[in-house]
């Protein structure tokens, strides 16, 4: 019995217990009612990736393009290019998300291209150091070494390299840019299958602005694979000019930026494609020794090993003149607004007294900067490649109008091409809905 009455005595005293201390909890005020939340790792790396052609730099003037691997200069790993206000260039730093967090900052070099044409903007290249075991993905400019909430992000590209992959593509063409409602469909169109033969296997247009049957045609080639389109709305930002000086044209930037879009295209073509070659829309490299852009590089690179620039003179049809015969003439493409650079053989001579452009064709991995006519900074040799041997064929207005037509010069390269090229201009323009069917024999 005794025990009996001592094991309730304990459990009586273990429920008062138990009972005090649970009021004592409720009476007692919580200063935190709400649940906490799980705790999760914030996200370190770009919020803001932009993923347009042309970015405002935070606190700047200044435009950012692109942001490329280049290690081919010592002391840099990354090169950055833009656009930038030359009077206004100061102190940058890069920080970088690497795989799963971010770098410490890095002091950042900018490069002006040395030509300006007298413009207020100027392409720039922006250089950094990545930090060691960084594995960056993703670079954002500063003006200042600490980082702010808002920084935008550039994604880095070419972070593979090519020293162990095959490149994809042999001839790259760069063509910038499109602007003004540009909407020559038929040269376009001409031109394109022309590159097709030579043996191009990617044009790269900067597009500003063009015509809408101009639209319909590339949207076709976009979606083959032959033609990569890169919206390029430099007109949102600054005032483009239409001329090549500033004391004659004005505005912020020379020809819609046209020097910044051909750099950019060098160093995204850079690991995919062994040539590229930089020109308007209206022109073409031909070979007039070979029957391709591949024969020409083929006896040409291993007789100059060590150029990385070939330069190709600039030879102009003027598109008054007409051949006679009127062979070209082709009811198939009559309303498809444009020129018929077949009907077009009559041939400016240079006046090598005054200065006479060139265009280019390059290993895009020995250039580091380039202009219109000229490679302002690269790695190799430069070599003007012979007349006789490959020119540029340009179909526009004359250049040196006081020639009469007898002082010009028949050239009927391009006809060497039309039974291939002109039925493959059918079939694109077909395509697109503007070929005339009636009129198609």
């Amino acid at each position: 019995m005794d025990l009996d009455k001592s094991k309730a005595k304990v459990y009586l005293l273990f429920t008062a217990t138990f009972v005090f201390i649970f009021f004592l909890t409720m009476n007692i005020p919580r200063t935190n009612p709400a649940v906490p939340k799980p705790w999760r790792p914030q996200p370190v790396c770009p919020a803001l990736v932009s993923e347009k052609t042309i970015t405002p730099l935070n606190n700047t003037k200044h435009l950012l393009v692109s942001a490329y691997v280049d290690h081919r200069v010592e002391g840099y790993d990354l090169r950055v290019i833009g656009i930038f206000k030359r009077d206004s260039i100061g102190p940058l730093h890069c920080l970088f998300c690497c795989k799963g967090h971010l770098s410490t900052t890095t002091l950042a070099s900018a490069f002006q291209h040395s030509d300006n044409f007298g413009y207020p903007y100027v392409t720039t290249d922006v250089m950094c150091q990545i930090p060691d075991y960084c594995g960056a993905t993703h670079v954002a400019l500063l003006t200042d070494q600490q980082p702010v909430l808002n920084q935008t992000w550039l994604p880095i590209r070419n972070r593979e390299g090519s020293e162990d992959r095959k490149l994809r593509f042999n001839f790259t063409v760069c063509i910038s840019t499109l602007f003004g409602e540009y909407n020559n469909v038929l040269q376009v169109a001409q031109a394109l299958e022309m590159y097709r033969l030579l043996g191009v296997d990617r044009v790269v247009m900067y597009n500003t602005s063009c015509g809408p049957e101009l639209e319909r045609l590339l949207q076709g080639y976009a979606q083959e694979g032959f033609v990569e389109m890169v919206h390029w709305p430099i007109d949102k930002h600054l005032v483009p000019s239409k001329g090549w000086l500033f004391s004659v044209s004005g505005g912020d930037v020379h020809y819609f930026g046209q020097q910044t879009t051909l750099n950019d295209c060098i160093y995204r073509s850079m690991e995919r494609s062994r040539y590229v070659l930089l020109h308007d829309i209206d022109e073409i490299v031909v070979p007039y020794k070979y029957d391709n852009l591949v024969s020409l590089m083929a006896d040409l690179q291993p007789q100059h090993p060590n150029v990385g620039v070939f330069l190709i003179e600039n030879h102009i049809f003027p598109k008054i003149h007409f051949e006679s015969s009127g062979k070209f003439h082709l009811p198939q493409w009559n309303g498809v607004p444009g020129i018929n650079i077949l009907e077009h053989v009559f041939k400016e001579e240079p006046d090598r007294t005054k200065y006479h452009p060139y265009k280019l064709l390059i290993q895009p991995r020995m250039v580091k900067q380039t202009s219109i006519h000229e490679i302002l900074q690269s790695f190799g040799e430069q070599y003007y490649v012979p007349l006789d041997v490959c020119r540029l064929i340009h179909v526009r207005h004359a250049q040196r109008s006081e020639l009469k037509l007898e002082q010009l010069t028949v050239d009927t390269r391009l006809w060497d091409f039309s039974d291939k090229m002109i039925p493959n201009v059918d079939k694109a323009l077909k395509r697109a809905g503007l070929l005339n069917l009636e009129g198609r024999s």
